[in-house]
């Protein structure tokens, strides 16, 4: 009889410690100790521009030159965009690494025009798409915390320079190859049994000049100019949301 008091009391306390024992069970105990580790990325992006004025007074009719005009520019709609990548971390201590992860995104803005007194804008009209697939090359430090079970929360700083490798010269907007670029922001390491799953949310802040100037471009039509000589700096600012797998 009391035998089969104690074997049904330690089957309850079984069931009811179960659950805590799973929650404390540690997947993946030791992958952080790795000196080296690789893994792929895929996400999405919202992409603007910070557009500055030439506040030149320009005559978007060739039929009428002495009609001018200033005219201001402006993102009109962030598009969402996507981007994967490649990553490599290196382990420099406990709670800090060093990631070089590279990639390609593809983005989509669209820059809307108007004039000073309001006049339509001619021929094409009062907006332009501006489509961009820059390869970037980045290089990160990532600050953990310490592991609390299967999650860790980092923070994430960095920078590098990107190359836009879609250029279409007969658009309005030719956006330069190179551009230069920091970046900052958090994420949280989820372990699983298999793998690493780590989202992420970052800022990303260009410091070049993204717009190529319309002197020289045989391919644009004359009326077409003052798309661009109508801003005097555009600068890439983006938001990515990035989902890590290790």
């Amino acid at each position: 009889m009391h035998n089969k008091r104690f074997i049904l009391i330690f089957a309850l306390c079984s069931l009811l410690f179960a659950p805590i024992s799973a929650q404390r069970a540690m997947n993946r105990p030791y992958v952080d100790d790795k000196l080296f580790h690789f893994g792929f990325q895929l996400g999405v992006n919202f992409s603007t521009f910070h557009v500055a004025d030439s506040e030149l007074e320009l005559a978007p009719d060739p039929l009428h030159p002495d009609q001018k005009e200033v005219f201001h520019a402006r993102v009109s709609s962030l598009l969402p965009g996507f981007h994967v990548g490649f990553i490599s971390d290196l382990r420099l201590c406990k709670f800090l690494n060093l990631r070089f992860c590279p990639g390609m995104m593809f983005t989509s803005r669209t820059i809307s025009y108007k004039t000073e007194s309001g006049r339509p804008v001619p021929d094409k009209g009062a907006h332009i798409d501006v489509l961009a697939m820059p390869v970037y090359l980045p290089l990160y430090l990532k600050w953990s915390a310490e592991r609390e079970g299967n999650y860790r929360p980092y923070v994430i700083a960095g920078g590098g320079a990107s190359f836009n490798v879609s250029r279409d010269r007969e658009k309005p907007i030719l956006l330069n190859l190179m551009d230069y670029f920091c970046e900052v922001g958090f994420g949280v390491d989820l372990y699983f049994r298999w793998f690493k799953f780590c989202p992420e949310i970052t800022y990303r802040i260009g410091f070049a000049n993204q717009l190529a100037p319309a002197q020289g471009r045989m391919e644009l039509p004359p009326y077409e100019t003052f798309y661009t000589d109508a801003i005097s700096r555009l600068t890439s600012h983006s938001v990515c949301l990035t989902f890590n797998f290790e």
